[in-house]
Protein backbone atom coordinates (compact mmCIF):
# COMPACT_ATOMS: atom_id res chain seq x y z
CA UNK A 1 0.00 0.00 0.00
CA UNK A 2 2.68 2.30 1.01
CA UNK A 3 4.61 1.86 -2.23
CA UNK A 4 1.61 2.54 -4.15
CA UNK A 5 0.35 5.45 -2.34
CA UNK A 6 3.65 7.58 -1.72
CA UNK A 7 4.32 7.27 -5.42
CA UNK A 8 1.32 9.10 -6.02
CA UNK A 9 1.51 12.97 -5.62
CA UNK A 10 -1.57 15.12 -6.67
CA UNK A 11 -1.83 17.97 -8.03
CA UNK A 12 -4.26 20.96 -8.26
CA UNK A 13 -6.82 19.51 -11.39
CA UNK A 14 -5.58 16.30 -11.10
CA UNK A 15 -7.21 14.31 -8.40
CA UNK A 16 -10.95 14.20 -7.95
CA UNK A 17 -12.87 15.67 -5.16
CA UNK A 18 -14.40 13.40 -2.76
CA UNK A 19 -17.54 11.64 -3.13
CA UNK A 20 -19.40 9.74 0.19
CA UNK A 21 -21.74 6.35 -0.64
CA UNK A 22 -22.81 5.59 2.27
CA UNK A 23 -21.00 4.91 4.87
CA UNK A 24 -17.83 5.31 2.80
CA UNK A 25 -15.92 7.75 1.00
CA UNK A 26 -14.29 7.49 -1.89
CA UNK A 27 -11.57 9.53 -3.52
CA UNK A 28 -10.64 9.06 -7.40
CA UNK A 29 -6.96 9.47 -8.43
CA UNK A 30 -5.40 9.73 -11.38
CA UNK A 31 -1.61 9.40 -11.67
CA UNK A 32 0.16 13.07 -12.45
CA UNK A 33 0.03 13.48 -16.35
CA UNK A 34 -2.10 10.15 -17.41
CA UNK A 35 -5.48 11.11 -19.54
CA UNK A 36 -6.25 7.96 -19.66
CA UNK A 37 -9.31 6.95 -17.63
CA UNK A 38 -8.27 3.61 -16.80
CA UNK A 39 -5.50 4.15 -14.85
CA UNK A 40 -7.69 5.51 -12.22
CA UNK A 41 -7.67 4.24 -8.78
CA UNK A 42 -10.79 4.24 -6.08
CA UNK A 43 -9.90 4.76 -2.57
CA UNK A 44 -12.70 4.06 -0.24
CA UNK A 45 -11.99 5.47 3.73
CA UNK A 46 -15.06 3.28 5.88
CA UNK A 47 -15.54 5.29 9.21
CA UNK A 48 -17.02 2.67 11.81
CA UNK A 49 -16.19 2.51 15.36
CA UNK A 50 -13.11 4.46 14.64
CA UNK A 51 -10.82 6.09 11.69
CA UNK A 52 -10.75 3.11 9.30
CA UNK A 53 -8.32 3.94 6.03
CA UNK A 54 -8.57 0.66 4.00
CA UNK A 55 -7.31 1.37 0.25
CA UNK A 56 -8.85 -0.69 -2.24
CA UNK A 57 -8.28 -1.19 -5.90
CA UNK A 58 -12.04 -1.38 -7.52
CA UNK A 59 -10.87 -3.06 -10.74
CA UNK A 60 -13.52 -2.67 -13.52
CA UNK A 61 -14.88 0.66 -13.20
CA UNK A 62 -13.79 3.41 -14.96
CA UNK A 63 -16.24 6.53 -13.87
CA UNK A 64 -17.29 6.43 -10.13
CA UNK A 65 -20.32 8.54 -11.53
CA UNK A 66 -21.73 5.26 -12.32
CA UNK A 67 -22.21 3.71 -8.92
CA UNK A 68 -25.58 4.75 -7.87
CA UNK A 69 -26.24 7.02 -4.14
CA UNK A 70 -22.86 9.00 -5.06
CA UNK A 71 -23.00 12.50 -4.13
CA UNK A 72 -19.61 15.14 -3.70
CA UNK A 73 -18.93 15.61 -0.26
CA UNK A 74 -15.94 18.16 -0.43
CA UNK A 75 -13.51 20.21 -2.17
CA UNK A 76 -10.69 19.24 -4.26
CA UNK A 77 -7.65 19.78 -1.17
CA UNK A 78 -4.81 17.43 -3.43
CA UNK A 79 -2.93 19.75 -4.03
CA UNK A 80 0.56 18.75 -2.70
CA UNK A 81 -0.50 16.23 -0.90
CA UNK A 82 0.64 12.17 -1.15
CA UNK A 83 -2.26 9.94 -1.62
CA UNK A 84 -1.92 9.17 2.19
CA UNK A 85 -2.12 12.58 2.93
CA UNK A 86 -4.92 13.23 0.88
CA UNK A 87 -6.84 9.93 2.52
CA UNK A 88 -6.23 11.23 6.29
CA UNK A 89 -7.21 15.03 5.97
CA UNK A 90 -10.89 13.91 4.37
CA UNK A 91 -11.10 10.72 6.39
CA UNK A 92 -10.88 12.62 9.39
CA UNK A 93 -13.39 15.87 8.07
CA UNK A 94 -15.64 13.11 6.64
CA UNK A 95 -15.74 11.19 9.90
CA UNK A 96 -16.77 14.54 12.08
CA UNK A 97 -19.36 14.48 9.82
CA UNK A 98 -20.70 11.17 9.76
CA UNK A 99 -20.28 11.49 13.14
CA UNK A 100 -22.60 14.84 13.37
CA UNK A 101 -25.40 13.33 10.87
CA UNK A 102 -25.53 9.91 13.66
CA UNK A 103 -25.48 12.58 16.53
CA UNK A 104 -28.26 12.18 19.76
CA UNK A 105 -30.15 14.98 20.06
CA UNK A 106 -31.39 16.29 22.98
CA UNK A 107 -34.62 18.68 22.33
CA UNK A 108 -35.86 21.10 25.19
CA UNK A 109 -38.31 24.04 24.16
CA UNK A 110 -39.86 27.21 25.78
CA UNK A 111 -43.17 27.28 27.66
CA UNK A 112 -45.27 29.11 23.79
CA UNK A 113 -47.24 26.61 22.02
CA UNK A 114 -44.92 27.15 18.77
CA UNK A 115 -41.91 26.31 20.81
CA UNK A 116 -44.09 22.55 22.05
CA UNK A 117 -45.80 21.79 19.49
CA UNK A 118 -42.31 22.26 17.08
CA UNK A 119 -40.90 19.72 20.20
CA UNK A 120 -43.22 17.24 19.47
CA UNK A 121 -43.08 17.18 15.82
CA UNK A 122 -38.95 17.10 15.92
CA UNK A 123 -39.15 14.46 18.80
CA UNK A 124 -41.12 12.11 16.75
CA UNK A 125 -38.95 12.27 13.83
CA UNK A 126 -35.37 12.34 14.86
CA UNK A 127 -35.82 10.72 18.79
CA UNK A 128 -34.81 12.08 21.62
CA UNK A 129 -32.53 11.88 24.90
CA UNK A 130 -31.80 12.96 27.88
CA UNK A 131 -29.41 16.23 27.60
CA UNK A 132 -26.55 14.60 29.73
CA UNK A 133 -26.43 11.89 26.99
CA UNK A 134 -26.70 14.12 23.88
CA UNK A 135 -23.88 15.07 21.47
CA UNK A 136 -25.79 17.78 19.99
CA UNK A 137 -28.94 20.05 22.30
CA UNK A 138 -31.78 21.87 20.24
CA UNK A 139 -33.32 24.55 22.01
CA UNK A 140 -36.88 25.88 20.46
CA UNK A 141 -37.97 29.41 21.49
CA UNK A 142 -36.62 32.43 21.66
CA UNK A 143 -33.15 34.15 22.94
CA UNK A 144 -34.62 34.18 27.00
CA UNK A 145 -34.47 30.55 26.44
CA UNK A 146 -31.61 30.50 24.58
CA UNK A 147 -30.00 32.17 27.50
CA UNK A 148 -31.47 30.00 29.87
CA UNK A 149 -30.48 26.82 28.19
CA UNK A 150 -27.15 27.37 28.24
CA UNK A 151 -26.83 28.30 31.54
CA UNK A 152 -28.87 24.87 32.66
CA UNK A 153 -26.09 23.08 30.18
CA UNK A 154 -22.98 25.10 30.99
CA UNK A 155 -21.94 21.85 33.44
CA UNK A 156 -22.07 19.77 29.66
CA UNK A 157 -19.69 19.32 26.88
CA UNK A 158 -22.58 19.29 24.16
CA UNK A 159 -23.33 22.28 22.11
CA UNK A 160 -26.38 24.24 21.66
CA UNK A 161 -28.27 24.90 18.45
CA UNK A 162 -30.73 27.15 18.73
CA UNK A 163 -33.72 27.18 16.36
CA UNK A 164 -36.59 30.60 16.91
CA UNK A 165 -39.92 29.53 18.34
CA UNK A 166 -39.94 33.01 19.46
CA UNK A 167 -39.49 36.39 18.33
CA UNK A 168 -36.26 38.11 17.62
CA UNK A 169 -34.03 35.09 17.82
CA UNK A 170 -30.67 36.66 17.02
CA UNK A 171 -28.88 33.49 18.90
CA UNK A 172 -31.35 31.36 17.26
CA UNK A 173 -31.15 29.89 13.46
CA UNK A 174 -34.17 29.72 11.25
CA UNK A 175 -36.87 27.01 11.98
CA UNK A 176 -37.55 24.28 9.94
CA UNK A 177 -38.03 20.36 10.59
CA UNK A 178 -36.75 18.97 7.31
CA UNK A 179 -32.47 17.66 6.93
CA UNK A 180 -31.95 18.37 10.89
CA UNK A 181 -29.24 16.00 11.13
CA UNK A 182 -27.49 17.75 7.80
CA UNK A 183 -27.91 20.87 9.40
CA UNK A 184 -25.95 20.09 12.45
CA UNK A 185 -23.39 18.38 10.58
CA UNK A 186 -22.50 21.42 9.11
CA UNK A 187 -23.23 24.19 11.82
CA UNK A 188 -20.33 26.68 12.64
CA UNK A 189 -19.19 26.96 16.24
CA UNK A 190 -18.79 29.84 18.64
CA UNK A 191 -17.45 29.94 21.66
CA UNK A 192 -18.26 32.52 24.13
CA UNK A 193 -16.93 32.95 27.66
CA UNK A 194 -19.91 34.47 29.95
CA UNK A 195 -18.82 37.27 32.92
CA UNK A 196 -18.63 36.54 36.21
CA UNK A 197 -20.83 38.82 38.81
CA UNK A 198 -20.25 38.55 42.50
CA UNK A 199 -22.68 41.11 44.31
CA UNK A 200 -22.39 42.61 47.88
CA UNK A 201 -25.58 43.27 49.44
CA UNK A 202 -26.52 45.71 52.29
CA UNK A 203 -26.91 42.69 54.59
CA UNK A 204 -23.62 41.29 54.20
CA UNK A 205 -24.87 38.98 51.87
CA UNK A 206 -22.46 37.68 48.68
CA UNK A 207 -24.26 35.88 45.50
CA UNK A 208 -22.73 35.15 42.32
CA UNK A 209 -23.93 34.50 38.95
CA UNK A 210 -23.28 34.37 35.30
CA UNK A 211 -23.93 36.27 32.38
CA UNK A 212 -23.92 35.62 28.84
CA UNK A 213 -24.85 38.80 27.58
CA UNK A 214 -24.17 41.38 30.04
CA UNK A 215 -23.92 42.30 33.96
CA UNK A 216 -26.56 45.27 34.69
CA UNK A 217 -26.16 47.87 37.63
CA UNK A 218 -29.73 49.70 37.77
CA UNK A 219 -31.05 52.14 39.48
CA UNK A 220 -34.14 50.52 41.91
CA UNK A 221 -35.84 54.11 43.00
CA UNK A 222 -37.09 56.83 41.66
CA UNK A 223 -33.42 58.79 41.84
CA UNK A 224 -30.44 58.17 40.04
CA UNK A 225 -27.42 55.76 41.40
CA UNK A 226 -24.52 57.24 42.59
CA UNK A 227 -21.74 54.84 41.15
CA UNK A 228 -17.93 54.82 41.84
CA UNK A 229 -15.99 52.71 38.95
CA UNK A 230 -12.62 50.78 39.50
CA UNK A 231 -10.82 48.35 36.89
CA UNK A 232 -8.04 46.12 38.16
CA UNK A 233 -8.09 48.14 41.22
CA UNK A 234 -7.30 51.38 40.24
CA UNK A 235 -10.38 53.91 40.52
CA UNK A 236 -11.06 55.21 37.12
CA UNK A 237 -14.53 57.44 37.75
CA UNK A 238 -15.15 59.05 41.11
CA UNK A 239 -18.58 59.23 40.73
CA UNK A 240 -21.40 58.38 38.18
CA UNK A 241 -24.69 59.95 38.23
CA UNK A 242 -26.78 57.89 36.10
CA UNK A 243 -29.95 55.67 35.87
CA UNK A 244 -27.33 52.74 35.69
CA UNK A 245 -24.11 51.06 34.19
CA UNK A 246 -23.91 47.60 32.34
CA UNK A 247 -20.58 45.98 30.87
CA UNK A 248 -21.10 43.62 27.98
CA UNK A 249 -19.67 40.59 26.00
CA UNK A 250 -19.40 41.18 22.36
CA UNK A 251 -22.06 38.25 22.23
CA UNK A 252 -24.46 40.62 24.30
CA UNK A 253 -23.49 43.82 22.69
CA UNK A 254 -26.78 44.06 20.04
CA UNK A 255 -28.51 43.43 23.39
CA UNK A 256 -29.17 46.01 26.52
CA UNK A 257 -25.79 47.62 25.28
CA UNK A 258 -26.87 48.58 21.97
CA UNK A 259 -30.38 50.27 23.23
CA UNK A 260 -28.54 52.22 25.54
CA UNK A 261 -26.00 53.64 22.45
CA UNK A 262 -23.34 51.25 23.17
CA UNK A 263 -21.08 49.73 20.53
CA UNK A 264 -21.19 46.79 18.62
CA UNK A 265 -18.05 44.55 19.36
CA UNK A 266 -17.27 41.75 16.80
CA UNK A 267 -17.15 38.18 18.40
CA UNK A 268 -13.84 37.91 17.91
CA UNK A 269 -12.59 40.97 20.13
CA UNK A 270 -10.73 40.64 23.17
CA UNK A 271 -12.92 43.77 24.66
CA UNK A 272 -15.94 44.66 26.93
CA UNK A 273 -17.86 47.23 26.37
CA UNK A 274 -18.74 49.63 29.80
CA UNK A 275 -21.61 51.21 29.00
CA UNK A 276 -23.79 53.87 31.18
CA UNK A 277 -27.48 54.44 30.91
CA UNK A 278 -28.90 57.74 30.92
CA UNK A 279 -25.33 59.62 32.37
CA UNK A 280 -26.04 62.84 34.33
CA UNK A 281 -22.53 63.23 35.54
CA UNK A 282 -20.04 62.93 33.48
CA UNK A 283 -23.03 64.32 31.41
CA UNK A 284 -21.34 63.33 27.96
CA UNK A 285 -19.64 60.11 28.90
CA UNK A 286 -20.47 57.51 26.47
CA UNK A 287 -18.23 54.13 27.99
CA UNK A 288 -15.50 52.66 27.72
CA UNK A 289 -13.67 49.47 25.92
CA UNK A 290 -11.69 47.40 28.58
CA UNK A 291 -9.47 44.22 27.71
CA UNK A 292 -11.13 41.13 28.19
CA UNK A 293 -8.96 39.90 31.18
CA UNK A 294 -10.28 43.85 33.34
CA UNK A 295 -11.98 43.02 36.70
CA UNK A 296 -14.34 45.74 37.13
CA UNK A 297 -15.92 47.03 40.51
CA UNK A 298 -18.95 49.45 41.29
CA UNK A 299 -19.12 50.55 44.08
CA UNK A 300 -22.73 52.24 45.61
CA UNK A 301 -22.00 55.43 47.03
CA UNK A 302 -25.69 56.37 48.71
CA UNK A 303 -26.62 52.72 48.78
CA UNK A 304 -29.85 53.80 51.04
CA UNK A 305 -31.22 56.94 49.92
CA UNK A 306 -30.61 55.74 46.13
CA UNK A 307 -30.68 52.35 46.30
CA UNK A 308 -29.59 50.09 43.51
CA UNK A 309 -29.94 46.55 42.26
CA UNK A 310 -27.39 44.26 39.96
CA UNK A 311 -28.69 42.11 37.06
CA UNK A 312 -27.13 39.02 35.84
CA UNK A 313 -29.29 37.83 32.63
CA UNK A 314 -32.38 38.46 34.48
CA UNK A 315 -30.68 36.60 37.84
CA UNK A 316 -31.20 40.26 39.65
CA UNK A 317 -29.72 40.80 43.44
CA UNK A 318 -31.37 43.88 45.05
CA UNK A 319 -30.20 46.41 47.60
CA UNK A 320 -26.09 46.30 46.50
CA UNK A 321 -23.40 48.05 47.97
CA UNK A 322 -21.02 46.49 45.61
CA UNK A 323 -20.60 44.41 42.54
CA UNK A 324 -17.18 42.91 41.01
CA UNK A 325 -17.38 41.61 37.05
CA UNK A 326 -15.04 39.93 35.25
CA UNK A 327 -14.51 37.65 31.99
CA UNK A 328 -14.97 33.63 33.32
CA UNK A 329 -12.57 31.48 31.08
CA UNK A 330 -13.31 28.32 32.75
CA UNK A 331 -16.85 28.41 30.97
CA UNK A 332 -17.32 28.09 27.50
CA UNK A 333 -20.65 27.81 25.96
CA UNK A 334 -20.51 26.11 22.65
CA UNK A 335 -23.42 27.95 20.45
CA UNK A 336 -24.10 26.60 16.54
CA UNK A 337 -24.99 28.28 13.71
CA UNK A 338 -25.89 27.77 10.43
CA UNK A 339 -23.06 28.34 7.47
CA UNK A 340 -23.40 32.12 6.39
CA UNK A 341 -25.31 32.63 9.71
CA UNK A 342 -22.86 32.90 13.02
CA UNK A 343 -22.49 35.43 15.61
CA UNK A 344 -19.88 37.43 13.60
CA UNK A 345 -22.03 37.93 10.64
CA UNK A 346 -25.51 38.81 12.49
CA UNK A 347 -22.88 41.58 14.41
CA UNK A 348 -21.83 42.71 11.12
CA UNK A 349 -25.72 42.59 9.79
CA UNK A 350 -27.10 44.56 12.76
CA UNK A 351 -24.33 47.59 12.34
CA UNK A 352 -26.70 48.18 9.04
CA UNK A 353 -30.19 47.73 9.81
Amino acid sequence: MSGVCGQLVLRSGKGCAPWTYGQHLCILLTKPGSRLPGRALFLTVHIGDGLSIKPLRCKGLKRFERLPGGRQALPDASAGRTVWQLMRYYAEIFGQEHAAMNAKIAFVAGDGQDAQDARAGLVARYGHVPEDRADVIVALGGDGFMLHTLHATEHLSAPVYGMNRGTVGFLMNEYARDNLPERLARAEEAVINPLRMTAVSRDGAVREALAINEVSILRAGPQAARLRVSVDGKMRMEELVCDGALLCTPAGSTAYNYSAHGPILPIGAEVLALTAMAAFRPRRWRGALLPKSAEVEVEVLDPVKRPVMADADSRSVRDVVRVGIRSEPGVRHRILFDPGHGLEERLIREQFI
